[in-house]
């Protein structure tokens, strides 16, 4: 069995919220529209774990998603060469983890959050998944999250 990768996905709260995610049970991961993003979307597997950042707003590492689906092409972008994948809730971060927190840790220097920054969708090594996780005083469950809706929903 192939082992998980990490990714980083960032959403403006004001268009889709974790909160959202976590409402919905599932969602399309759409509208991607960077060549680098996209070929990020099309490098992930089902199962794949992703820190889901609030862009622009809060500036924050607030949850955790999985990514549920094979990439597929982009339903918003018909007859174009995107891609999307579809993704569901794991958990909230119990505490929030800001940019400027991120910033400042010296072991997060590399964060594809810093060196990428005007990227939404990048990989991110194992270590900075699991150091966001401790900074968020989160924990991924023990069990896998409950089973997702049937139908997707695409985000707006």
């Amino acid at each position: 069995m192939a082992t998980a990768r990490y990714w980083l996905i960032k959403s403006e709260p004001s268009v889709y919220a974790y909160a959202k995610l976590e409402e919905d049970g599932r969602t399309e991961w759409t509208g991607v529209r960077s060549f680098e993003a996209r070929n990020n979307i099309r490098a992930m597997t089902p199962g794949d774990l992703c820190l889901y950042y609030h862009s622009n707003e809060d500036k924050a590492v607030v949850g955790v998603a999985r990514v549920l689906s094979k990439p597929g092409p982009d339903p918003t972008a018909p007859g174009e060469d995107w891609a999307s994948v579809d993704v569901g809730p794991v958990v909230a971060f119990t505490t929030p983890v800001t940019l400027a927190t991120i910033k400042a840790t010296p072991a997060l220097k590399d964060f594809p959050l810093i060196t990428r920054s005007r990227l939404s969708v990048t990989p991110t090594p194992a270590e900075h998944f699991e150091l966001v996780l401790k900074m968020g005083k989160t924990k991924l469950p023990k069990t896998p999250a409950s089973k997702p809706k049937a139908k997707p929903r695409a985000r707006p």
